[in-house]
């Protein structure tokens, strides 16, 4: 149970490395598809092997309310019950923090919510959202912080940062005292707040860095603050995390993104684009994005894109997903995912080999000009 540095690019701040996890290894730099609830949105297990997956995404909770923790704890865990063999790594529930402000009440103990299903209550605290994912069989345990808006001010993000320091001490505390928790198979990583404030992401990182093993999540960015402050909080990342760890960067983010985050030493991500641009009709190809529902496609009998390796590249045209688009047909919305997932999988093999070669920083820059500097 170890992050493992391999290579350092000479120009960026780029590296490979492998997470060994007690359901196997994990390459990096890696993006993790996202299965909320259990699955990535119209994609089978399968398909996603086949597309190149090593890890996916759980959230606590949300697979706290729905299926619930006794039929997850009846099927010996997350893994069976969804049929997925390789790692998860399950978020903590500290996003929802962020993401539900109007159905929750936050305290220095944790966070009571309110359903949006039912209107019920929840509390969740530090220790309860650890026992939920040692329920749920979770590899990589991510610590429950608090995540601030991008608008927050200073003062609310110091807060944030004050309880999320305190927190992951509870979280590490009372792994530490419960015999399910075994630190040879599972990972727990804390996670550094701070907002784009230069000293709130120091003191984070002094205070989050003792519980750091074999990884350290870098969160409250991509949540409304402008792009290059996001990146200038990364460049200020890579000096103060250490270096023999893996760095997980949350919820980020486009293709241009993630090239740009790996030049920036991040090593670990996860986002809902990939899936759910693909739902209405975005796709992301080597020359760039395209739009399904456009109509100058009604009658484009290419691949969607010639060099992926794909299922609907190998099988159907830009045509024929048009024309599914057209008529919400559910095949449409399965295939762009099928694709645009395996891109993104393949833009991170892409980027390790290139890392490998010790081109990485060339290729990035031809990279983004295709992409138009976009992200």
């Amino acid at each position: 149970m170890s992050f493992s540095l391999e290579i350092s690019d000479k120009i960026t701040s780029a590296r490979t490395g492998i997470l060994t996890t007690g359901r196997g290894q994990i390459e990096t730099p890696v993006f993790m598809p996202i299965g909320t609830y259990g699955a990535v949105k119209t994609l089978s297990p399968a398909e996603l092997k086949t597309a190149g997956a090593s890890v996916i995404l759980g959230n606590t909770y949300h697979l706290y309310l729905r299926p619930g923790l006794e039929v997850i704890r009846a099927a010996s865990g997350l893994h069976d019950f969804m049929a997925w063999d390789g790692p998860i790594l399950t978020d903590s529930g500290g996003f929802q923090v962020f993401s539900l402000a109007k159905l929750r009440r936050i305290s220095c103990e944790g966070v009571v919510f309110t359903s949006g299903l039912d209107g019920s209550e929840h509390e969740m605290t530090p220790e309860r959202a650890m026992e939920i994912q040692l329920i749920l069989g979770s590899d990589i345990m991510m610590a429950f912080d608090e995540c601030p808006p991008g608008d927050a001010s200073v003062s609310e993000v110091e807060k944030a940062v004050e309880r999320t320091s305190r927190w992951a001490e509870q979280c590490a505390r009372f792994l530490k005292g419960d015999e399910h928790f075994d630190p040879e198979r599972r990972h727990f990583f804390p996670i550094i707040q701070g907002g784009v404030n230069e000293s709130l992401r120091k003191r984070s990182t002094e205070e989050l860095i003792p519980f750091v093993k074999s990884g350290v999540a870098v969160g409250g960015l991509a949540v409304g603050e402008e792009k290059e402050a996001m990146f200038d909080t990364l460049g200020l990342m890579d000096g103060l995390l250490p270096e023999d760890k893996a760095r997980y960067l949350m919820g980020v983010g486009k293709p241009a993104d993630l090239v740009r985050a790996v030049a920036s030493g991040m090593d670990m991500f996860d986002c809902v684009i990939p899936t759910r641009n693909a739902r209405n009709g975005q796709t992301f190809t080597w020359n760039g994005r395209i739009n399904l529902r456009n109509q100058r496609f009604k009658e484009d009998l290419a691949p969607l894109d010639e060099s992926c390796t794909c299922y609907a590249c190998h099988t159907f045209s830009r045509a024929y997903l048009h024309h599914l688009f057209n008529l919400n047909e559910m095949l449409g919305l399965r295939m762009a995912t099928l694709h645009n997932i395996t891109f993104y999988l393949a833009l991170m093999e892409k980027i390790r080999a290139e890392i490998r070669a010790s081109t990485f920083d060339s290729w990035s820059r031809d990279f983004m000009e295709r992409y138009g500097g976009a992200s």
